[in-house]
């Protein structure tokens, strides 16, 4: 069952808190932050463990303004450090929109001093969710273009619905994309398929997506909308019984290897497999397999 208590997240020092009680992500308002721009939800029941992030600004097609990134920056240092998170989803709370990149109307009022620094913080932010120490899904049930598609890029499991459309269209506004994606789309699709689809601004489809390794999961729409999200919470399901350290160890061996040569990746794959050896999680793990029982993982 869902949790039906959904949080909006608000800041102060941009600094979110745990409330132990409820199991719920809190947070303090900062003076200027909108916090109704960002849902935060602790999901419980058979879905214990999994927080999702809503995107919520209809009237801008959830495009990144400076308040939105400031939330989605500071909500994701916070559960950084969340022991009890053990997969995170993104996902869109308005209907046919994932994310329609940066805020042009806001970013037309920018000078060029102030781009520079704006870009490299939503880079920032990308990068971040990259390296995120758990399991990652981005949950796309609408359109996700420019900066929008460059986030999704940095999770670690893509969802899409087969009639979503997606791409990075910042040629035809005479830039490129400057949150990851030059570099992201080429590790997942190529660098020839990555240079034809940025040198034209080209809109893919799901199954589309889906073919050519952008996305995981391509799954047809319902009448909800919101076929891709209950996609992920079967994908996040599917991780949850793992054990906490392994996969955190996994993702890292992972997102290391793939930028080394394959003995430096070797090197990474047994440093991060000595962290596992010493856990009470492993022994936990052989003595459940020998007892012919599901283990209890605790993260220990």
């Amino acid at each position: 069952m869902l949790c039906s208590n959904i949080n909006k997240s608000i800041f102060n020092h941009g600094r979110a808190f745990l409330n132990k009680k409820s199991g719920c992500i809190k947070c303090l308002s900062t003076t200027g932050l909108h916090s109704n721009e960002l849902v935060v939800n602790r999901l419980s029941g058979e879905h214990e463990g999994v927080v999702v992030l809503g995107l919520n600004r209809p009237e801008a097609k959830n495009s990144f303004s400076k308040n939105l990134s400031s939330l989605l920056t500071d909500t994701v240092d916070s559960l950084k450090y969340d022991q009890r998170a053990r997969v995170l989803i993104m996902r869109s709370m308005v209907p046919g929109i994932f994310c329609a990149g940066a805020d042009l109307k806001e970013r037309a009022k920018m000078t060029p001093e102030e781009v520079g620094p704006f870009v490299g913080r939503l880079r920032r932010l990308v990068f971040d969710i990259y390296q995120f120490p758990i399991p990652t899904i981005a949950a796309l049930d609408g359109t996700a273009v420019g900066g929008g598609l460059e986030m999704a890029l940095g999770f670690d499991i893509r969802v899409a619905a087969s009639n979503v459309k997606m791409g990075l269209v910042e040629t035809k506004l005479a830039i490129i994309p400057g949150g990851g994606g030059t570099q992201n789309l080429a590790r997942l699709v190529g660098p020839s398929l990555a240079k034809e689809l940025i040198f034209t601004g080209s809109l893919v489809e799901g199954n589309q997506a889906r073919a050519i390794g952008l996305v995981n999961h391509s799954v047809d729409q319902n009448a909800s909308g919101d076929a891709a999200y209950l996609k992920a919470l079967q994908v996040a399901k599917s991780i949850l019984p793992q054990g906490p350290i392994a996969l955190r160890m996994a993702k890292e061996a992972i997102n290391r290897g793939v930028e080394v040569d394959i003995s430096s990746g070797m090197a990474f794959e047994q440093a991060c497999y000595a962290q596992v050896i010493p856990t009470k999680d492993r022994i936990e793990g052989l003595t459940a397999f020998k007892e012919k029982r599901p283990p209890n993982y605790k993260g220990h």
